[in-house]
């Protein structure tokens, strides 16, 4: 969790014809990464905001034809300007956040939004984001202040994340179903091209409690080869895209390799194939010898 202290207000850029708004957050400048990863993402000068100093996003650097060193004025709403220097130019991969939002010290934020003490407002990062309903509700009763979650400052992301959600589960889903399908169906012919060996076997005594732990065992590693080949070759893949970068050095695609759930799908790819391997164990350890020999 972390906490960052805010003066938040709304400004714009002027840089000699070219204007444009921008959201302004005074910030702590050790605590600038609080709640977004923003120097990190610096790709131009640095993240030291001094005096005077300001953060600007990529597509507003672009806008405004501005870059690290230059100066720039800032206009806020009640018509105070200040010169500031551009210390650096992020790129987050967030729009809202590229185009339209700076970043100031607390200190070179009070005069021009004539507020020499305390803050406007307190932002707050948990671990958990589904936390915060119930970490905005304490806190509201606790201080007697207003916090709002996320959830409700931003209804369309919160929609778009539980689509999202609800996607994937049905694609994994989907996945399963088809794993278990083709194991299945694997097995099933497996079984009936060796019905002759199978009646060979029982014929000789081989219980049909071994036959049927064979094609388990054969279901087993069907999945778990498969498994393994698959988190593997996806591995590479979402290695190979995030090499993909732009002439800057950032990932052209929000790619996490290594945040994959490569156990889960491991274990449930094994855990279908097992399943799907039961049915056709089943009947090939119950084929009469006799009838399988005959064929």
């Amino acid at each position: 969790s972390a906490i960052s202290p805010q003066i938040s207000g709304s400004a714009f850029l002027v840089k000699s014809e070219a204007v444009a708004p921008v959201a302004v957050l005074g910030v702590e400048p050790q605590g600038i990464d609080a709640i977004s990863r923003i120097t990190p993402n610096i790709i131009e000068g640095d993240g030291d905001l001094g005096a005077n100093g300001l953060l600007i996003g990529v597509r507003m650097a672009e806008e405004l034809g501005l870059g690290a060193g230059q100066s720039v004025l800032l206009r806020t709403e009640r018509g105070v300007e200040r010169q500031l220097t551009v210390r650096g130019v992020f790129r987050t991969g967030l729009q809202s956040l590229d185009e339209r939002v700076a970043f100031l010290s607390l200190q070179t934020a009070r005069p021009l939004f004539d507020l020499p003490e305390g803050v406007t407002n307190i932002e707050v990062k948990l671990k958990d984001p589904q936390d915060a309903r119930a970490t905005a509700r304490f806190l509201g009763e606790a201080t007697g202040l207003r916090a709002t979650p996320w959830q409700e400052k931003n209804v369309g992301l919160e929609d778009a994340l539980k689509a999202q959600g609800q996607t994937g589960t049905m694609i994994q889903i989907f996945s399963l179903i088809s794993i278990i399908i083709g194991v299945a169906s694997a097995l099933v012919l497996s079984a009936y091209r060796r019905r002759s060996e199978v009646g060979i076997m029982r014929a000789f005594g081989v219980p049909g409690g071994f036959i049927l732990w064979v094609f388990l065992l054969q279901g087993l590693l069907i999945g778990l080869i498969g498994a393994l080949i698959g988190c593997a070759s996806g591995y590479g893949l979402c290695i190979w895209l995030e090499s993909i970068t732009r002439p800057d050095g950032t990932s052209i695609l929000p790619i996490a390799p290594r945040q994959g759930g490569y156990a889960a799908a491991l274990v449930l790819t094994t855990l279908g194939a097992v399943i799907a391997s039961i049915l056709p164990a089943r009947s090939a350890s119950k084929i009469d010898p006799l009838e399988a020999i005959q064929q």
